[in-house]
């Protein structure tokens, strides 16, 4: 889904509504769950497909909730009545287990007859914790117990609900479109409130969980480059550096000009793998950035550009650390993909707070046609900044120009971060 983020440009640039963004969650429209470009048709006097199924749902719900309702009682108080002997929490835990998946039975067919749209909420955690730690994770599971509550007071609304729907196909059936709609929207509000996920936890979590492991991934692949440049430069320079000092020293006595012409030769060599050394060190984290900060840095970074580039930096305090390293890189990359595969003949970095967030726009008017599935490395820029909590938006038309815009979450500098 593509949703539209408005950003506070920086002074003299327009600000404006910027496509893209993460994907999320669809916003509900009026079919209660379901996106605005999807939505239920509306309720009428003639017998469509949906009001039939919402008819089915209805009259079902007296037969699901009965079982529903049985289930709960009978097992729930057996355990809670048993809960002061050695099996009653035991056989409240396999209980409430139970009820998740009477929950999910249900949201199947909320969504199969009402349409509704619905997360499945998160596993339970499986932990090698024993007997104990089952028993416990299981009696405080949120879901369950709010399982176990929609099918205990269900039973009253089933019965409604099977009268009524009954007695309207033979009675009320020119206006029963109407009253199935009325009806369902309750199931709706009722399958929404108490057996979806816990909505912003539930999303966060499952957030957090994905971006641990890009951000686990994305230190390993960083771990392999530092160690396949150190293998294959500077340490190959060191070992010919070794071996030339060597010969040089075994020809010392017997030709003392060849042995100063190796000399030479590894002097030579040690200054390219100190430069060797600097350049993956500055990848690593540029000396310039820790000193002087994001405009310094930044503009170091743009020197080396092949295509002249004008930074700005409307920045008032240093942000932390972690998020002005993030934010060096994002440039670095980008400015990378621009002197290699733009063809522009100007670019332009901008980089201004505004709020709580940290914002970044790259411009240049070479020849567009950027996307995150381009092989430029657009894609991992973007995990990285999801990692994060950031954003990453791509305004990139074939003929030009293309705008990338970056939003970074704002942390304050601490005192320890300024010392490092």
């Amino acid at each position: 889904m593509t949703e539209r983020i408005t950003l506070t440009g920086p002074p003299g640039r327009a600000s404006g509504a910027v496509p893209g963004g993460p994907p999320g969650t669809a916003d509900d429209g009026p079919s209660g769950g379901r996106p605005d470009g999807d939505a239920l048709p509306p309720a009428r006097l003639a017998y469509d497909p949906q009001t039939w199924r919402e008819i089915a749902y209805l009259l079902v719900n007296l037969p699901v909730a009965l079982v529903g309702f049985v289930y709960v009682v009978t097992l729930m108080s057996t355990g809670a009545g048993l809960a002061v002997t050695v099996v009653g929490l035991p056989l409240l835990a396999v209980g409430l287990r139970g009820a998740r998946q009477l929950g999910k039975a249900e949201r199947a067919r909320a969504r199969a007859l009402l349409g509704l749209r619905i997360d499945e909420p998160s596993p339970l955690p499986v932990r090698r914790t024993g007997f104990f730690g089952w028993l416990w994770s299981s009696l405080k599971d949120p879901v369950g117990w709010r399982t176990v509550l929609y099918d205990f007071i269900r039973l009253p609304w089933g019965v409604v609900t099977f009268t009524v729907t009954l007695t309207g196909l033979f009675v009320l059936w020119p206006v029963l479109p109407f009253v199935a709609r009325a009806l369902t929207n309750v199931d709706r509000a009722l399958v929404r409130g108490l057996l979806s996920p816990s909505d912003e936890l539930e999303r966060r979590i499952a957030e957090l969980e994905s971006d641990r492991g890009v951000v686990v991934d994305t230190a390993a692949a960083d771990l392999r480059r530092i160690e396949r440049d150190l293998h294959d430069g500077a340490q190959a320079r060191l070992v010919n550096l070794a071996m030339g000092l060597g010969l040089a020293k075994e020809k010392l006595l017997e030709d003392p000009d060849a042995a100063a012409a190796m000399v030479d030769e590894a002097h030579g060599e040690v200054k390219l793998a100190l430069q060797e050394l600097r350049d993956l060190a500055r990848g690593i984290h540029p000396a310039v950035l820790t000193d002087r900060g994001l405009d310094a840095a930044l503009s170091a970074v743009a020197s080396r550009c092949t295509v002249p580039v004008k930074v700005t930096a409307e920045l008032e305090t240093r942000p932390a650390a972690a998020i002005e390293g993030i934010a060096y890189f994002t440039v670095s990359e980008l400015l990378q993909n621009v002197s290699k595969h733009s063809g522009a003949r100007s670019a332009s970095v901008d980089v201004w707070r505004a709020d709580d967030r940290l914002l970044i726009q790259v411009w240049d008017d070479g020849r567009g046609g950027a996307s995150l599935d381009g092989g430029t490395g657009m894609a991992g820029l973007a995990d990285r900044l999801g990692a994060v909590d950031g954003l990453f938006v791509i305004e990139s038309p074939v003929g030009g120009p293309t705008v990338v815009t970056a939003e970074l979450p704002w942390r304050d500098r601490r005192d320890d971060d300024a010392v490092r």
